[in-house]
């Protein structure tokens, strides 16, 4: 099928609640995709910081489908293996004591936010359950999750929501002590606002959230959905903050490209849910676990030292363009946000992929870069001259 006849059928079929490039994308390897024309793209997107292997890796589809010709799925009544072998080296490789395996990132955070208040419950009883999440958040797309996260946009039209979130401007600790109270339970947070602009928060901040939380008795909960599994050049981000959450979550590029996510706890959580009291039918599934096994065993020492090398390398790149549009250039590893003035960045956006080059956009005025994390040097530095093209001085 040619773009065209893609198109009319998603308009006639579909709910229209996606902005789509008009671009339909056909095939891809490694870091690069073509469109159903035979246009070739550099992937600066990697279906939203899901697809870390990139695309076509043959290691990846072999498992799947060595799994899939098994069994594809069983459900969470009995035991597999991919998900057992996928738990046992990724609990121990983030420093946490158990995984709980859901399908995405805004289930994940569900998942932590019910640990965060029967941890409380359990302990304290009721009036207990608040959590402190930060201004310019987004922690997801359900019902209680559009509520935990701090941008007032997305609390319209769908009420009631869920109670019991607070909200304090990120790096300030002032602002988090003027939410704090007898009822709070948690405190949330992104180590890096992807949604909101790619704002990494400052290390001095996080860690004296994590004492203050420690001294309370408040969780810690750390959303990881986008910066972990490698994104930052570590598995994952509060590795590099000097913090261990009592709860983490994580999604997107956990799997590679199949739905699937989840949270872990430590040691003193790993017990707060028992049978019962929270549960996924596809939570675990063995295909998507085995492609997470491959995943996995990708995120080496040195493969994750590459990572943060790559990332060096393109924000120095950006930075020589020395281009008009440039307001800013931050984020970690290959998550990466480029501060645009002078022109929108949805427009720059475009422009971008019309010479060949897929990126997103964040925020009110940011360029969102989150390449597979498998792009070669020379994948690299053809983005980075399609930029220069685009937007050099």
């Amino acid at each position: 099928m040619n773009f065209a006849e893609i198109k009319a059928l998603d308009e006639a079929y579909v709910l229209q609640t996606y902005g789509r490039n008009q671009v339909a994308i056909d095939h891809g390897r490694g870091a690069t995709l073509w469109d159903t024309e035979g246009k070739a793209y550099i992937d600066f997107t990697s279906g939203i910081g899901v697809c870390s292997l990139g695309y076509a890796n043959e290691a990846w589809a072999k498992a799947i489908y060595d799994q899939a010709m098994k069994v594809g799925h069983i459900s969470n009544l009995f035991y597999t293996e991919p998900y057992a072998r996928l738990a046992s080296k990724l609990a121990p490789a983030a420093g946490m004591a158990a995984v709980f395996f859901g399908n995405s990132g805004a289930e994940a955070n569900e998942g932590m936010i019910k640990t965060a208040r029967k941890y409380s419950y359990d302990k304290y009883g009721q009036g207990r359950s608040a959590i402190i999440t930060l201004r310019n958040s987004f922690h997801g797309r359900t019902i209680t999750t559009l509520k935990a996260t701090g941008q007032d946009h997305f609390h319209d039209f769908f009420f009631p929501f869920t109670e019991g979130f607070r909200y304090a401007e990120a790096n300030s600790m002032e602002s988090l002590e003027a939410q704090a109270g007898d009822d709070v339970c948690a405190v949330m947070l992104e180590l890096i606002q992807g949604e909101g602009g790619v704002n990494p928060l400052e290390r001095d901040y996080v860690q004296a959230v994590a004492e203050l939380c420690a001294q309370r008795d408040w969780l810690l909960l750390v959303d990881e959905v986008q910066t972990g599994v490698g994104r930052t050049g570590t598995l994952f981000a509060y590795q590099q903050f000097g913090v261990k959450p009592d709860v983490v979550s994580f999604a997107k590029g956990i799997a590679g490209g199949l739905p699937f996510g989840g949270f872990m706890t430590n040691e003193k959580c790993r017990r707060v849910l028992g049978s019962g009291d929270h549960g996924s039918t596809f939570g675990g599934n063995p295909m998507a676990a085995a492609a997470g096994n491959v995943v996995l065993d990708t995120m080496t020492p040195a493969f994750l030292e590459q990572v943060a090398e790559k990332g060096r390398r393109l924000r120095e790149g950006i930075a020589a363009l020395k281009s008009p549009y440039v307001s800013g250039i931050r984020g970690m590893g290959l998550m990466i946000g480029v501060g645009v003035q002078g022109i929108t960045h949805k427009e720059l956006r475009d422009r971008l992929m019309e010479a060949g080059l897929l990126c997103l956009t964040a925020g009110k005025d940011t360029l969102r870069l989150l390449p597979p994390l498998v792009i070669t040097r020379e994948e690299l530095d053809r983005g980075l001259e399609i930029m220069a093209r685009v937007m050099g001085a």
